[in-house]
């Protein structure tokens, strides 16, 4: 097995980055790069503990986050399973990556910075969602900003409505539980999700 065990030789094996790759990379929200967090509803945010590393799915109806300035980005923590990974590594390690993903576009949008976790009641109140404030947001100074190459997207082919797989195909997260912990009614909880979705999705 050839394994590659130092810097010196990660860079000789891949060799040196195209001006593009490097160029792209600012610390700030350029207009163009403000154009794409506005259109984004989704990202993923990464953060780092102690216990290890958490990679967790941000949605929301609209911009999946807000701007409050070029470098800083306010994140609500919306209703969720309260296990609070990601919360826990940010009150011990500030650093966060986050990763937006735009249907159709052919790139990812990649913001690196740090964050701390306001509970501030006006804060909350502003991004209320029919009578539900988020529990605390993210205020995350931005370090690094760029765009990511496209071949992934492309690999994947991932905005091909034809390449999508039906949910029947998949196991259900019922199934997942019921696989995992003896007795557990599998079936109840996958019916019983949609309305349970829809009544707190805040």
């Amino acid at each position: 097995m050839s394994l590659l065990t130092s810097l010196e030789e990660l860079h000789a094996h891949y060799g040196t980055a195209g001006e593009a790759s490097l160029i792209k990379e600012i610390a700030f929200l350029s207009p163009a790069y403000r154009k794409i967090v506005e259109t984004a509803r989704f990202c993923a945010l990464t953060t780092a503990g102690p216990e290890g590393l958490d990679c967790s799915p941000r949605g929301d109806d609209g911009p999946v986050v807000r701007i409050q300035d070029d470098r800083t980005l306010l994140l609500p923590d919306r209703r969720g399973n309260n296990r609070i990974d990601s919360l826990r590594n940010i009150i011990r390690d500030p650093r966060v990556s986050l990763m937006f993903m735009v249907p159709g576009w052919n790139n990812v949008l990649r913001i690196n910075g740090k964050a701390v976790l306001s509970v501030e009641p006006d804060l909350l109140a502003s991004f209320d969602k029919e009578g539900h404030p988020p529990r605390s947001v993210m205020i995350i100074t931005i370090a690094a900003v760029y765009f990511q190459c496209a071949r992934a997207v492309m690999r994947a082919d991932l905005w091909n409505p034809d390449k999508r797989i039906a949910q029947s195909d998949l196991p259900s997260p019922g199934m997942i539980m019921q696989e995992i912990k003896d007795g557990f009614d599998g079936k109840s909880y996958d019916e019983e999700w949609p309305e349970r979705a829809k009544t707190s999705m805040w």
